[in-house]
């Protein structure tokens, strides 16, 4: 089945690349790998502002996790060209401004880890990360950046 098609089931339009906030660029393609710059949690088209553990619970921080892999998917169609031509996620890092306390980001991030998943089904299983951290720039609650290969 093509990735488009699973998306448009899943009720997913990808949004454009961001344009970036700092000195760097949205995605890199090295060989088979494409490295995708970190991505902060946004809603309602501004940043995702919260802390987990202190204003924003589990599912909340899974709901921004999802709408990152979202944008994710954006920036990696305009870098590949064609979603098809994945032949694995590698892998995802995560970084979850959360409390001292809060030990469930990687519960937060199975938000993007499954709809990744469910989307490219196989070639979604991918190796992750999940770290707390004190800030993310804008005060969003969470920035993933992946690693795709192409065919």
């Amino acid at each position: 089945m093509s990735i488009y098609t699973t998306l448009t089931s899943l009720n997913i339009t990808l949004p454009p690349v961001a344009v970036p906030a700092a000195a760097y660029v949205p995605f890199v393609q090295t060989g088979n790998l494409v490295f995708l710059s970190g991505h902060i949690a946004k809603k309602d088209g501004k940043p995702w502002v919260g802390q987990l553990g202190k204003t924003m619970d589990t599912e909340e921080g899974k709901a921004a996790a999802r709408a990152i892999a979202i944008d994710l998917l954006g920036t990696l169609h305009v870098a590949v060209g064609d979603l098809n031509r994945v032949t694995r996620i590698v892998k995802l890092m995560s970084l979850v401004n959360s409390t001292g306390e809060f030990t469930e980001q990687h519960l937060v991030t199975n938000g993007a880890s499954e709809l990744i998943g469910q989307v490219f089904g196989d070639r979604g299983a991918h190796a992750r990360s999940a770290f707390g951290v004190a800030q993310i720039p804008l005060g969003a609650c969470m920035e993933i950046e992946m690693i795709a290969e192409v065919a």
